[in-house]
């Protein structure tokens, strides 16, 4: 199995440099190049279309947010995972809107960066710490049940789509769509948009494509 590709966005030669030490003691990842700045990153990932881009927030957050996007229109195979110091959480989701797949600290440990970049390479979305245990229904004895309209819905909440851009590709109306988050948010605990595109995917408990697929095929379905 050939390793996970990841490019590295980092000023710091000596980060760059840890970074490729930590990946080389593994078989899972490689470190297949690096940039100092946005404008060669984005030559680079069109050359190389590594998995994974770790993004340093040095350049600022609009150029960032800018440089993300960009990514996402050059390779939807390639995810980015923002490399921060801290974030604050209105520019998390932010970050998750236009295409980020993970939000990762320079202060975590390698295990926990290790966990983040095999999440990212699944299409999961990876927050360290982000949501509270209890607003994902710590203890439940039963799952959370939703219909095929709302696991539709958070699919599409995971994948940074607004309202509006829902409800064109549900065929249904932006009022409908609010309803159908209320009732999410009541069912699942918790309480915005943001965790749910966090913990999105946990929530439906799907991983492969074609069950994903099924699911946005299914015709509507009657709001609860």
């Amino acid at each position: 199995m050939n390793p996970i590709q990841v490019f590295a966005c980092e000023a710091q030669p000596i980060v760059v440099e840890g970074l490729a030490k930590i990946l080389a003691e593994t078989s899972e990842f490689i470190l297949t190049g690096s940039a100092r700045s946005l404008r060669d990153a984005l030559d680079a990932i069109r050359a190389e279309c590594p998995d994974i881009v770790l993004v340093d927030q040095g350049p600022g957050l609009k150029l960032v947010f800018q440089f993300i996007a960009d990514v996402r229109s050059i390779s939807l195979a390639c995810q980015p995972v923002l490399w921060v110091n801290d974030l604050a959480e209105v520019d998390c989701f932010r970050a998750l809107q236009l295409g980020a797949r993970g939000i990762l600290k320079k202060t975590a440990p390698v295990a926990a960066m290790l966990e983040c970049l095999t999440t990212v390479n699944r299409g999961e979305v990876w927050i360290e710490n982000l949501l509270r245990e209890q607003a994902m229904g710590s203890g439940r004895h039963t799952p959370v049940r939703l219909t095929p309209r709302e696991k539709q819905i958070v699919h599409h909440i995971c994948a940074g789509m607004k309202n509006k851009e829902i409800a064109e590709a549900l065929t249904i109306t932006a009022g409908t769509v609010k309803v159908h988050l209320m009732h999410i948010f009541e069912k699942t605990g918790v309480k915005d948009r943001f965790e749910l595109a966090v913990h999105g995917r946990r929530l439906l408990g799907v991983e492969r494509v074609h069950e994903m697929k099924r699911i946005e095929a299914l015709p509507e379905a009657t709001p609860a």
